[in-house]
């Protein structure tokens, strides 16, 4: 089949005819792996006797994820447009798709462990308690075993992929899709808090079909404007004249909308902490850092590519959007009761910060911002990894006042925790100050100076609320019925262990990623 669609694409076209395109299974081979995968992890739900599924499917997903970064490692020179121009293999594509892979290799360890239950290790415990035979402690384990969550992740790691890479719109939509359906389901796996997480998984839902309705509209406002979807061909467009400036800014103003739902920018992030909140938290983990990644990787390219010649037009409305991302998720952070609202709101406030990268429009700011989600999304799941250690009776405990003398009862987890909170306030010596100082310097050069002060300002402020949990830890007397901290696993031991040297060595030798994703910063059109 291969070699007859070979030999059709290479026929001379007939007028009128529509022939195949050349297929680059090559550059399609971080596709390949992470989509064969995810497929064969859904056949191994189906066929694999139940006591060997768990082991088979984090063999898979590993195993998949490494061998689409080993491609992306191998792809790291091409810079090519594939698939008669529908997917880009170019610097920036390839940078977020190594840093999606990565982050998604840390989420596959701290899935592992528990299988998305949000109870962790008293799921175990619970069942070596339970009195009776080793077979109704096993069915308990069963019963409770979400083996499906691994091959939902493959497929959404894939779509974000896709999302990021796509050099057209109907491509991009079709990776917005694939990337959206499987996280509104593992959402709502946490199977001890199920009503709050069915209510996150349906709130997600809900928001997202609005989100992406938004964007296929203006797909159909583009393509109205351009006669066209690919980003070359709308870049010529933007180009000319004589064409309906309604359509095009009716268009760029609903792409945006949906591409700043899944970045979880203000006002359009409402979702957030109630799905962070909502979901288990290895979910939240996996949602939080790599969502975020390939959301800016194909925001960027839309608007970097496809209207990088209007950024006069869209510079002042991303303005508005920054400064009210910064400032509100900086001020609902310092109200919340909740770590996992409080870090939705940080992640908020840290997506304004990424947009001032963004808005610098040149290519400092493009390296900036992809440095930027690669040291953001290893702080991140480090900090979900230790929230999902510390557990108060059968659950976690997520309220503050649970994590009063942490410090005292579990210092290395305490510290590890601060030493996080202190990287995305951006403290020098860790990879949040590196990452902060790259976009603020880009937007200073790219006449943002305003944006910038602002940014640092806002900075200081998420500071305070970081610190407040930092205070509560150390220099709080212990509860006599505080929570206690589970013994992590191998897999969440490496997840932590990953996320703690990234975020100290790119803290102290940046130099080395810092130049590689200045080399990436160079979108092919």
């Amino acid at each position: 089949m291969i070699a007859a669609l070979h030999a059709v694409s290479a026929l001379p076209a007939a007028e009128g005819d529509i022939s195949a395109p050349s297929i680059d299974y090559r550059a399609l081979s971080p596709f390949l792996f992470v989509f064969g995968v995810a497929l064969a992890g859904v056949l191994v739900e189906g066929f694999v006797p139940r006591q060997y599924r768990r082991a088979a499917q984090i063999t898979l997903a590993l195993g998949g994820l490494v061998g689409g970064l080993v491609c992306i490692i191998a792809l790291h020179s091409r810079r090519t447009l594939i698939g008669a121009g529908a997917l880009a293999v170019d610097g920036p594509a390839l940078f977020i798709e190594g840093t999606l892979l990565l982050l998604a290799i840390a989420s596959v360890l701290l899935i592992a462990e528990r299988s998305t239950d949000s109870t962790g290790g008293a799921l175990v415990a619970e069942a070596s308690a339970l009195p009776g035979t080793a077979r109704a402690r096993e069915q308990l384990l069963s019963r409770d075993t979400v083996t499906e969550v691994f091959p939902l992740l493959t497929f959404s790691v894939g779509g974000m992929m896709l999302f990021a890479a796509a050099n057209n719109l109907l491509l991009m939509f079709v990776g917005l899709e694939v990337l959206s359906l499987p996280l509104y389901l593992m959402a709502g796996l946490a199977r001890r808090r199920r009503l709050l997480s069915q209510e996150a998984a349906m709130k997600y839902f809900l928001l997202g079909a609005f989100a992406s309705a938004f964007f296929i509209y203006g797909l159909a406002m583009i393509y109205g404007f351009a006669g066209a979807v690919d980003f070359g061909s709308i870049h010529d467009a933007v180009q000319s004249t004589g064409r309906s400036d309604t359509y095009l800014f009716l268009g760029m103003g609903l792409l945006a909308i949906g591409l700043l739902f899944k970045i979880g920018a203000v006002p359009f992030h409402s979702w957030t902490p109630d799905v962070y909140q909502g979901s288990p938290t290895p979910v939240t983990a996996f949602m939080a850092a790599c969502t975020k990644v390939a959301a800016f990787g194909a925001f960027l390219r839309v608007f970097y590519v496809a209207f990088g010649d209007s950024r006069w037009d869209w510079r002042p409305f991303m303005w508005v959007i920054a400064i009210l991302t910064m400032t509100l998720g900086a001020i609902f952070a310092i109200t919340q009761r909740d770590v996992k609202r409080m870090l939705a709101y940080s992640s908020i406030a840290h997506a304004g910060f990424i947009l001032v990268g963004v808005i610098a429009t040149n290519r400092d700011g493009l390296a900036a911002a992809l440095f930027y989600l690669l040291v953001y999304g290893f702080t991140t799941i480090g900090a979900f990894a230790i929230v999902g250690l510390v557990r108060d009776g059968s659950d976690e405990a997520n309220d503050l006042s649970r994590w009063a003398g942490l410090g005292k009862r579990a210092p290395f987890i305490a510290g590890s925790f601060a030493f996080f909170l202190l990287a995305l306030t951006g403290i020098p010596l860790t990879s949040g100050f590196v990452g902060k100082f790259a976009v603020f310097s880009a937007a200073v050069s790219g006449h943002a100076v305003a944006l910038v002060v602002i940014a640092v300002i806002t900075s200081a402020v998420t500071g305070f609320f970081y610190a407040r949990v930092i205070v509560l830890m150390f220099f709080t007397e212990p509860a006599p019925d505080g929570p206690t901290v589970a013994i992590p696993s191998v897999f969440t031991s490496a997840a932590l262990g990953l996320g703690l040297a990234v975020t100290l060595v790119l803290g102290v030798v940046p130099s080395s990623v810092l130049d590689l994703a200045h080399d990436a910063a160079q979108f092919v059109r």
